[in-house]
């Protein structure tokens, strides 16, 4: 069991925000999963993640060390397209889960970073060594993965403060969209009737996606889809709501013959360099069985 205690002594700050200064080896989500769960007391009462802190207060908390779990390195097929010492940008093959879960334990992204490289970070625990986001598993394209703790943490509040961390997508949407370009702004929350979905709500995190349509074709559209926020399944969920789903989606449109997944690829990554501090800008192609779809349609 780890212990551990402190004073505020900033009335300016929430108490998430001081006790992630207090404890800065545990993640964001490990943190709020401690607070949720009654593993924090401020003056001995149960805290809130938000609550507002004051002068003085005794801050204490509990739990138990993370059991050492065994992530088995497998040789997975997925290219690297830059490494330094401190980060990696890959291409992630549609198909590949990022991480080990319950129902994945072999097979993921996660097995075959841990094949290729030395090193990776520890902040997201055993199970997901230097990831510092993530794409769906039927989703392609960029992804960056942090080498050490130094980097992981610096990328994790780019992405947080949604100012330097740019992602741009492109999928192909079912119909034709009513505006050329747009901006979709919504509450995203687990689906009440399945929740292995996500669905927009009246409450939940705000999710901001604005798109581009590059190309029409007979019967769909290409979009340029691009995240100012990174809610799951974000782009899929908001396609739906504005009643234009990504072909191949089998969870929020329905399943195409000789597809495998949605046509959703992450074709643009852009972000400041953790150490460096330059911008560091990457680009990748669609992949063939995308490029082979659009081939088959007929351009308006």
């Amino acid at each position: 069991m780890i212990k551990g205690e402190f004073f505020v002594d900033d009335n300016s700050l929430r108490l998430d925000k001081l006790f992630a200064l207090h404890c800065q080896d545990l993640s964001r989500s490990r943190i709020k999963e401690l607070i949720e769960s009654g593993s924090v007391l401020v003056d001995g009462e149960k805290a809130k993640a938000g609550q507002k802190l004051k002068l003085g207060q005794k801050v204490y908390y509990f739990y138990e060390e993370a059991k050492p779990l065994s992530v088995e390195a497998e040789d997975i097929d997925f290219d690297i397209i830059y490494e330094d010492d401190d980060i990696i940008v890959i291409n992630k093959p549609q198909g590949l889960v990022v991480h080990p879960c319950t129902s994945t334990k072999k097979g993921t992204l996660v097995n075959g970073l841990l094949y290729k490289i030395k090193n990776l970070s520890g902040i997201n625990g055993v199970l997901r060594p230097g990831i510092v986001h993530r794409l769906d598993k039927n989703t392609s394209g960029l992804m960056i993965v942090a080498k050490n703790d130094f980097a992981h943490n610096i990328i994790a509040k780019e992405i947080e403060e949604k100012k330097d961390f740019s992602r741009t997508y492109i999928a192909l949407c079912e119909g034709h969209l009513k505006d050329n370009a747009g901006r979709i702004e919504t509450y995203i929350a687990r689906d009440v009737k399945d929740r292995k979905k996500m669905a927009v709500s009246s409450s939940g995190k705000k999710a901001i996606t604005n798109y581009n349509v590059i190309k029409s074709y007979d019967g769909y559209d290409l979009v340029e889809f691009h995240l100012e926020t990174g809610r799951t399944h974000q782009i899929r969920v908001h396609s739906k709501y504005i009643n234009h789903p990504i072909v191949g989606d089998e969870v929020y449109g329905k399943a195409v013959k000789g597809l495998n997944g949605q046509l959703l690829h992450s074709y643009k990554l852009s972000f400041i360099h953790p150490r460096t501090q330059e911008r560091m800008s990457f680009e990748i192609d669609l992949p063939q069985y995308f490029k082979d779809f659009l081939s088959k349609l007929k351009e308006l």
